[in-house]
């Protein structure tokens, strides 16, 4: 934990100190995963979750221990008294009465049905449940991170091909106005080559501001400030320049464990654990409950006079109790057996939930390898297709250059060559979706 604050800390200070003038720091992907995890809200909310349910665990044994509880009084009367006996005489006068009440109770649940062995399981089995929230929250939030971060990655080499294209429509801006000036070319392709190097102008300023907003993205995902207001947080920084592709991935792989690697899966099983406790539970209100019972009591009493000679003017009493009680069940309107069925059928429901969460992941890991594959294939024949394109350009410019090619020729080079670039950068980011989708399903982005 501590090396990811650092990193992530170290980040900041990058990002700060940028506006000096530096140069831009370099943000790889593992830094701005290692960001989102100490910080991402979502991540940060689901812990405090996590934790919630956490502390329940750590109580659980609470169940079977027995409730004390002490009481203590103090009470004074103030009592005007007139008293009229049979004999004839009378009694009247104020009785002012002090008394002093003090118990302690213990109440210790011996039997009852087993319903405080199912609550300690239901505080374990929620833990885990907490733990899993926080692990899928984890693994959503750390894909979304990789994909924000290879869009940005995306963008960035569809900035540099527009770049390139630049350079080649500079060149081809030179070499017409050359043939007009020696009277082998025409104004209209001159002006043409300029209208083109123009547009692809725009379009860098507009990639260069889409990118801008890409980063401010990233930024609310990986939260590198969080107690920064949002003019605060510099997109001064760059990132990676490659898409790297784990070609090596199987569908073995993936599939093996599947179950126990899945955070949703767990997640699915998980309730479905908990759905059978709270069936139990339930069951556990039809048998009778026992309970040891004992107290310990004091009571002391003082009147300052006694009209009545027979009454004490002060008394004072203690002693011990115990014993057993038992609450049998007999009718309470059939209010549990209703609560039973409602909890059989959420069993049922979990039951099909699971089963329907393992069918679906099946099929998704199936269709995810799937096009994980079409897209390396797609990837390695636009590889291919990107030096047949350079090539062709190159040729295309030298033989523009000798007079051999015209302008329009030049300009479908070029316009195949712009396709192959974004068909490429495309396929790459296509192909590390897809890789980032299996190893989401997998469950394998975080260890």
């Amino acid at each position: 934990m501590y090396a990811v604050w650092v990193k992530a800390m170290f980040f900041v200070l990058l990002v700060l100190v940028s506006k000096a003038g530096v140069a831009q720091p370099l943000l790889t992907v593992e830094d701005a995963v290692a960001a989102a995890l100490e910080n991402n809200y979502d991540i940060r909310l689901a812990k405090t979750d996590s934790i919630r349910l956490g502390l329940d665990y750590t109580y659980r044994n609470a169940v079977f221990l027995p409730r004390i509880n002490a009481v203590l009084g103090n009470n004074w009367t103030n009592n005007n008294q007139n008293q009229e006996f049979s004999d004839g005489t009378d009694r009247e006068g104020d009785v002012k009465t002090g008394s002093v009440n003090a118990a302690v109770t213990l109440d210790w649940t011996l039997f009852d049905g087993l319903r405080m062995f199912t609550l300690k399981q239901k505080a374990e089995e929620y833990a885990r449940l907490g733990a899993l929230e926080l692990k899928n929250q984890v693994v959503n939030t750390v894909a979304e991170v990789i994909e924000m971060y290879y869009i940005i990655v995306r963008q960035k080499q569809l900035l540099i091909a527009i770049e390139e294209q630049m350079s080649i429509s500079q060149t081809r801006v030179d070499l017409s106005k050359r043939r007009l000036e020696v009277g082998m070319g025409s104004k209209p392709d001159y002006l043409q080559s300029q209208i083109d190097l123009n547009a692809q102008k725009s379009a860098k300023l507009h990639q260069e501001t889409y990118i801008r907003e890409l980063k401010l993205r990233l930024n609310q995902l990986i939260n590198p400030l969080p107690e920064a207001q949002e003019n605060q947080i510099s997109t001064n920084y760059v990132v990676s320049d490659t898409i790297p592709i784990n070609t090596s991935i199987t569908l073995e792989e993936i599939q093996d464990d599947l179950e126990n690697t899945n955070p949703g899966l767990q997640l699915t099983r998980k309730n479905l654990d908990i759905a059978g406790l709270s069936l139990k539970e339930m069951k556990a209100e039809q048998y009778p409950v026992i309970e040891f019972n004992s107290a310990y009591t004091f009571r002391r009493t003082n009147n300052d006079i006694a009209l009545n000679p027979f009454l004490p003017i002060s008394s004072q009493n203690q002693g011990l109790t115990y014993g057993f009680t038992a609450t049998i069940p007999i009718l309470n309107y059939r209010n549990t057996h209703r609560q039973i069925q409602h909890a059989k059928l959420d069993l049922e429901y979990q039951s099909l939930a699971y089963a329907s969460e393992r069918s679906r992941l099946n099929v998704n890991v199936i269709n995810a390898f799937n096009l994980f594959q079409l897209q390396l294939e797609s990837l390695a024949l636009e590889e291919e297709n990107i030096l047949l394109a350079r090539e062709n350009v190159e040729i295309t410019l030298e033989t523009y250059r000798l007079g051999s090619s015209t302008f329009l020729q030049l300009r479908e080079a070029e316009k195949s060559l712009n396709d192959a670039q974004d068909r490429l950068i495309n396929a790459r980011y296509n192909a590390k979706l897809a890789e980032t989708e299996l190893l989401k399903l997998k469950g394998a982005l975080v260890q």
